[in-house]
């Protein structure tokens, strides 16, 4: 116990100095005496089991959040990486061609391979480019933002690897005046050698490659955004490697958002010639963004979805940042962040029944529960006469079986878009708010059956608001020929796999449209003129049939299926559709949060001394706090002198307060008597210049926050407000 006796108490002092907590900035605290410690604790019991409370229900939505996202981001990491495959495939061709073409130049000997330009004979001179050409690939991404290139190259880097290659991830930042052409060597060292190099050089990367078992896979450097980088050190970096490209068979990825026009604009002509390209090409923005909704709010849509004002927010928000799909993502993200804020209790257990099949023992749901449910007008409607664990259990059952019957109408009515090129997002928003125009057409704005006009012009210019699309998509499948029309039934099939409803009636039209398809034709050179004209009348009749048959089958499943979600149970837990509050988080608006937090410092803090004086001004508050709760005292300009001594009548406790009635000061207990008089004498004891300090810095701070504005020459004694109103 001697050594610890013997530690100096000093070194602490300093240490709780430097860890200041905001508790400690922005409250002062008056010194409490030992004795009144076990009053203190007394009071503060019910506050602790409050803080207890909140604390849990924080978790709750953490984790309920947690959950959802993760398994969301996970879903929309997979389908990004699967639409891209096909290309990745493709590139892993290209770079082991290369790789072949290089190699079937000459064999290198360890003596010469930390020399460039190796002797070539005439046979390594006859391949095409082999000597004077690197092989480099052109990713062309159709991006505006390259924020959305990240993910797409770290997958391409990690599908290279798994194939055998050696990957090395380049950004823009790396080709800078800066770094210059030896910060790209190193970059490109470390990234192979796994070990920083001091004084990079190629040679020191040959021998490596040379190395018995390094030398049997490529070498390939994926450069993300070459528009950004600064040219002179791309170019010069590109004719480094020419001039070990025999030794070192590198090849080469750039990332390409615009046109190859943008490369040779960043390259020298000797340096894009020092280039043989291979093009290759990403989806669009709008196909990233039809596989994300699909994946996201159709399949996977019953534990979170939007409704009509924040799709249609979305939709707007992904047009004006020119079709970002990392900024809609965040936006999505932010959504179930305040989806989740709502009602945490009530969306973590409904999660959890949502991912539990639903039968008599897994579905027990607590009092706190029900009676929360007990409150959605959903659940009031669905559950009329007892709000118990068996009617919870259907109307869920039903939620879930009516949200995959509107998930797989709107793919129907998709893939009948595509022909007109109709995005999904756009179906997505318009499905949400059927009405008369959408759902189930009147007869004056229905098409004829037997019509035969060309849709063309609608595929140029749109279909008509009037109409509506669901009205274009009946129409269009009506002039389908029956080829494509099988093709259409075909992919109606695939989607609707698991869903009785839809899926038995489809299989029916699809054989249907098979046999017609596949029916043999009269050779009409053979037959008689009236005999063909009427086996001509005849095919021409059963294509309308079938054609008819399909458009009746596709308008009977959007009338029954696509209906508001208001009509679905418990849509108030699953849909988000506040898109104010939306905005608000996103675009965010920080002068009014300042506004609040300081009129509302209490509830930051958790102090009882200011909760109990009802958002009055104390002693105790911030001093920025006190003075902005004084200047709501005020108008448009504010007199420093009065302002002051308000400000200074609240820090030394002489400002004379509204006494409440004497009923009410029967339940508080008063302070007691030697603590009041210790505080007074304490407030007291402050001199002038203390307070003129506090009270300058106080303004100070009010101004850097945008709340004031400085006193003039014209008005020197008067400072005016800024911000009025919350």
């Amino acid at each position: 116990m001697a050594p610890v006796a013997d530690l100096p108490s000093s070194p602490s002092i300093p240490v709780a100095e430097s860890n200041l907590q905001p508790f400690f900035i922005l409250h002062k605290a008056s010194p409490r005496k030992p004795a009144a410690k076990t009053r203190r604790k007394i009071d503060l019991s019910p506050r602790i089991a409050d803080g207890s409370t909140e604390e849990h229900i924080d978790n709750l939505r953490f984790e309920t959040f947690k959950f959802l996202w993760s398994n969301t981001e996970s879903v929309i990491k997979d389908v990004l990486k699967n639409l891209n495959v096909n290309v990745f495939d493709e590139i892993d061709k290209w770079v082991h061609a290369s790789f072949d073409a290089i190699r079937a130049c000459k064999a290198i000997d360890s003596a010469s391979s930390t020399r460039p330009y190796p002797i070539l004979d005439n046979a390594s001179i006859a391949v095409p480019g082999a000597s004077r050409q690197i092989f480099t690939g052109l990713l062309f991404t159709k991006n505006m933002e390259f924020v959305d290139d990240i993910l797409t190259f770290s997958d391409l880097g990690e599908h290279l690897k798994s194939r055998g290659c050696y990957v090395a991830n380049f950004s823009s930042l790396d080709f800078s005046a800066k770094n210059g052409v030896g910060g790209c060597l190193k970059t490109l060292l470390r990234q192979f050698l796994m070990v920083d190099i001091d004084a990079p050089e190629m040679s020191i990367l040959a021998s490596w490659y040379a190395d018995k078992g390094n030398n049997e896979n490529p070498l390939v450097l994926i450069i993300e955004d070459v528009e950004r980088c600064y040219g002179p050190v791309l170019n010069d970096f590109i004719i480094m490697l020419r001039e070990w490209v025999i030794k070192i068979p590198i090849i080469l990825i750039l990332g390409v958002a615009t046109t190859v026009d943008s490369l040779r604009s960043t390259l020298t002509s000797n340096g894009f010639l020092y280039l043989s390209v291979c093009e290759f090409t990403l989806g669009t923005p709008a196909e990233r963004m039809d596989a994300v909704i699909e994946a996201v709010l159709l399949k996977r849509c019953q534990r979170f979805s939007v409704g009509k004002q924040v799709s249609t927010f979305l939709r707007n928000y992904f047009l004006r940042h020119d079709g970002t799909l990392t900024l809609f993502l965040r936006a999505l993200k932010i959504a179930m962040v305040q989806h989740v804020c709502a009602a945490p209790f009530l969306r973590c257990t409904f999660r959890k029944l949502v991912d539990e099949d639903i039968d008599d023992n897994s579905i027990l749901l607590t009092e706190t529960f029900l009676k929360q449910a007990r409150d959605i007008p959903s659940f009031q409607r669905y559950c009329r006469r007892s709000a118990n664990s068996a009617n919870w259990a259907n109307g869920l059952s039903d939620m879930k079986r009516l949200r995959k019957l509107w998930s797989s109408t709107v793919m129907c009515l998709y893939e009948v878009g595509k022909y007109r090129r109709t995005t999904l997002l756009d179906l997505y928003c318009e499905a949400l708010e059927p009405g008369p125009d959408n759902s189930s057409p009147p007869d004056d704005m229905q098409l004829p059956k037997h019509n035969t006009m060309s849709l063309h012009n609608h595929d140029s210019i749109g279909c008509p608001k009037k109409e509506g699309y669901v009205v274009w998509a009946i129409q269009r499948v009506r002039d389908l020929p029956v080829v494509e029309l099988c093709k259409l039934l075909n992919r109606w099939e695939m989607l609707t796999r698991g869903i009785t409803e839809i899926h038995e009636k489809v299989k029916e039209l699809h054989s249907m449209t098979t046999l017609e398809a596949n029916h043999p034709k009269l050779d009409q050179t053979e037959t008689p003129r009236r005999q063909a004209a009427r086996n001509k009348v005849n095919e021409k009749t059963d294509k309308v049939t079938v054609n008819e048959k399909v458009a009746t089958f596709l308008q009977c499943i959007v009338g029954e299926y696509i209906q508001p979600i208001e009509s679905i149970p418990f849509n108030e837990i699953v849909f988000f559709d506040d898109a104010e509050k939306l905005q608000t988080a996103l675009i965010g608006d920080p002068r009014r949060r300042i506004q609040v937090d300081l009129l509302e410092s209490n509830k930051f803090l958790k102090c009882s001394c200011c909760s109990k004086n009802s958002g009055m001004p104390v002693p105790s508050m911030h001093n920025t706090s006190i003075m902005y709760s004084l200047a709501q005292e005020h108008g448009d300009l504010i007199n420093l002198h009065e302002w002051y001594h308000s400000f200074k009548s609240i820090v030394t406790g002489t400002r004379v307060q509204v006494h409440k009635p004497k009923k009410r000061l029967k339940l508080s207990p008063s302070p007691s008597p030697k603590k009041q008089k210790d505080s007074n004498e304490q407030n007291k004891n402050r001199s002038d210049a203390d307070i003129q300090a506090e009270f300058c810095r106080a303004v100070i701070e009010l101004q850097m926050t945008g709340l004031l504005r400085m006193p003039s020459k014209r008005r020197p004694d008067y400072v005016q407000r800024v911000a009025f109103g919350l």
